[in-house]
């Protein structure tokens, strides 16, 4: 939960229902790869809305990475290979989100993300446009557009919009259209076409193939190892059709002339890395015990035991064990307390309500909204903190609002500010390059390079198996500084 940017208000997308047997003679079109028809409820124009609406509320959510020569270098890669698909002329945007997560995603009509876990787990250049033509293969056959349109002809309530209604929205800051689309997953036939298209996306563009074969490697390495973030991992948006390095070896192994001759570039991508975060950002929020520490913003919160939390750029949110409550911190802005709560009052489908025996906090009070799923009953307020006004906000089911109501007002009440030097100076791992003076294996050079990433870390993010050896003259990663309590950032 970084320092806040402004926040747009949110559109519900578009809903694209057409009725009975209509909506199948409308839902066939011909897919731009295999020229065949495809289920799809959803116009080309309609897809690339939709692409766009989620890239912003993405990028709002989870956060660039504030790096732009990184930025533009991804891009450039990824819109080159781009031009050589088949809908080279969709609006492609390339961007590296602030997430430890190793992933990447696509959304339909063009947008394209990776998390800089991802990055810092790569180790060539190839290998970024082995999976960054893998994105763009699933963009081309329209993949996620099919899988939308499965899921309005089952009426499966995905919806394309919000998850809850209109005034949840405003009440909950519930998970929007690009987040939905973020955890939508692609079956194995849609995997196999995605890795068979990456492949000719890179193989035209010069790069050597095998690469991409060494990056799944690293993928199933590191889906155990790297740190959790605000994103699933590679592994749970991409279904493993069988074993896809042996596969990417095999593609490979039939391709006319010198591979070698193709473009590698590793020392081009890596000089990219160097002062990379690594892993979570503590700076961004962490967990101590059931404490929410924030050194960015410079507060700290008491959550409730056993409740769940994930700390995304614009919210905290907790959710209680029987996930029948839930809280959430948001900065409001630099509104006054007062001026902010009538603000919320205000909101359409929000009433001022009661509760037997409890006193409403200052600047807040119980509420009730009415959604989709029935009542919803809450409680706010609102706090000025170093500047800045920030919305403290339960909510539950209205009948249930009464159990949980004890919990809301003791995190409510544990918001302070953060004093502790320690805390307050904590900063995240980064990566440092090493030129290697000679050849080494990964445990010499752990001796002779200490790192704050243990050994086997060490051999993923440098793409080597084990205690192999890392040839003289190339460019080793390590990882230093970062948090020395065990302290974890918040998920």
């Amino acid at each position: 939960m970084p320092a806040p940017t402004a926040r747009r208000p949110g559109r519900r997308a578009r809903h694209l229902a057409v009725p009975g047997a209509l909506a199948l003679a409308l839902a066939c079109a011909t897919n731009p790869v295999t020229g065949k028809k495809q289920l799809a409820f959803i116009s080309e124009k309609d897809e690339i809305a939709l692409g766009q609406q989620s890239a912003a509320q993405v990028k709002e959510q989870m956060g660039e990475y504030p790096d732009k020569k990184l930025q533009e270098y991804v891009s450039g890669v990824g819109l080159e290979l781009a031009k050589k698909s088949e809908r080279p002329n969709l609006p492609w945007s390339f961007t590296v989100i602030d997430d430890p997560t190793v992933n990447a995603f696509a959304l339909p009509g063009g947008p394209i993300f990776v998390t800089r876990g991802l990055l810092t787990h790569m180790t060539s250049e190839a290998e970024l446009a082995g999976v960054l033509g893998h994105e763009i293969g699933h963009v081309t056959a329209r993949h996620s557009v099919e899988q939308l349109s499965k899921a309005q002809l089952a009426q499966l309530g995905l919806g394309l919009g919000m998850v809850l209604s209109e005034s949840v929205r405003n009440v909950g800051q519930a998970a929007m259209a690009g987040l939905q689309l973020l955890f939508l997953k692609y079956g194995r036939d849609d995997e196999r076409q995605a890795d068979q298209l990456g492949f000719k996306y890179m193989v035209g563009d010069g790069y050597d193939p095998r690469q991409m074969a060494e990056m799944f490697d690293t993928l199933r390495r590191s889906s155990a190892a790297s740190g959790a973030g605000r994103v699933p991992e590679w592994a749970s948006t991409h279904p493993d059709p069988g074993d896809r390095a042996a596969k990417a070896r095999e593609r490979a192994s039939k391709l006319e002339g010198d591979p070698s001759r193709l473009k590698v570039r590793r020392e081009e991508f890596v000089s990219h890395l160097e002062g990379m975060t690594f892993g979570e950002d503590p700076r961004q929020g962490y967990m101590e015990g059931n404490s929410f520490v924030h050194p960015g913003l410079k507060f700290r919160l008491d959550l409730p035991e056993g409740w769940k939390s994930q700390n995304l750029p614009q919210a905290l949110m907790a959710v209680s064990p029987g996930q029948d409550a839930a809280f959430q911190l948001t900065v409001a802005g630099k509104m006054s307390p007062e001026e902010a709560s009538r603000k919320f009052f205000a909101q359409e489908g929000v009433q001022p309500a009661k509760l037997a025996g409890a006193s409403p906090p200052p600047n807040g009070g119980y509420f009730q909204a009415q959604t989709q799923q029935g009542a919803l009953g809450g409680l706010v307020t609102f706090v000025s903190h170093e500047g800045m006004t920030f919305m403290l906000l339960g909510y539950a089911p209205a009948e249930k609002l009464p159990a949980a109501d004890p919990a809301f007002r003791k995190t409510m009440a544990s918001f302070r500010t953060l004093t502790d030097p320690a805390a307050l100076g904590v900063q995240p791992a980064k990566v440092a390059l090493v030129k290697l003076p000679r050849d080494m294996t990964v445990s010499q050079f752990a001796v002779q390079y200490p790192s704050t990433a243990p050994p086997e870390v060490l051999a993923i993010i440098n793409g080597v198996e084990g205690d192999e050896a890392m040839k003289a003259g190339t460019t080793a990663k390590r990882v230093v500084g970062g948090m020395p309590t065990p302290a974890r950032a918040a998920r």
